[in-house]
């Protein structure tokens, strides 16, 4: 039998193979889904100084262009609200096209774009459809997990963990900062004077989380689903 007829047969196997698989259903789960993070709020502390939620699956979009005046309006009428210029701000719209859209100046020239998980492919489809000119879209939705640490000690764990100077002065609301944050990397933005939210890779969620544990043991933690 020559190699040819042999390469055709398995060929044929394989796709008569293929064939018989049932349609794969894909579920989203999140980096901290083995935490069982449900069961430690519900059983867990109810009262605290620092309070962890993972605000899991959502939209995460990086843009990147140095955006011309047309450029801007493009944008600003897909996100409802304008691109924020300013060096180490963040806008958040509740009222866009579709639905809440933050936004944080991460450079120059590239802006990070959080969304509802279930938003993120119609607001890549919508920009591709109507935004013109050289620029640059991804969605690193799957490699990002978004937490939210809050409470009045919030502040306290959070300088064991990042050398960023935190004080109000220094570190308003709308702030945001790509940094150092323990021994890993985080964007952090403050959301409110006790409120931070923390962009952190994927492949590091667990071990940020078992950080995290461990810099809140003297406040206390409370953890929400």
């Amino acid at each position: 039998m020559s190699d040819v007829t042999v390469a055709a047969e398995l060929k044929t196997e394989t796709k008569l193979v293929t064939n018989q698989l049932p349609a794969a259903e894909i579920m989203g789960e999140s980096p901290l889904h083995h935490a069982d993070l449900i069961s430690v709020a519900e059983h867990g502390p109810q009262e605290g100084g620092v309070h962890f939620h993972e605000r899991k699956l959502m939209g995460l979009l990086t843009l990147r262009c140095l955006p011309s005046a047309e450029q801007q309006e493009v944008i600003k009428a897909l996100l409802g609200v304008a691109l924020p210029m300013q060096p180490l701000t963040s806008v958040t719209a509740d009222d866009s096209p579709i639905g809440k859209v933050s936004i944080r100046w991460v450079s120059p020239d590239e802006w990070l774009i959080i969304v509802a998980g279930e938003q993120a492919f119609e607001l890549e489809t919508r920009f591709f459809e109507q935004l013109t000119g050289h620029y640059s879209l991804v969605n690193i939705s799957g490699g990002t997990t978004i937490f939210d640490v809050s409470g009045c000690h919030v502040v306290d764990m959070l300088k064991k963990s990042t050398p960023v100077d935190l004080h109000g002065s220094e570190f308003p609301v709308g702030k945001v900062v790509s940094t150092v944050f323990a021994k890993s990397g985080a964007m952090i933005c403050r959301v409110a004077e006790d409120q931070f939210e923390l962009v952190v890779r994927r492949s590091f969620a667990d071990y940020l989380w078992l950080w995290i544990q461990d810099a809140s043991r003297e406040y206390g933690l409370v953890v929400h689903h």
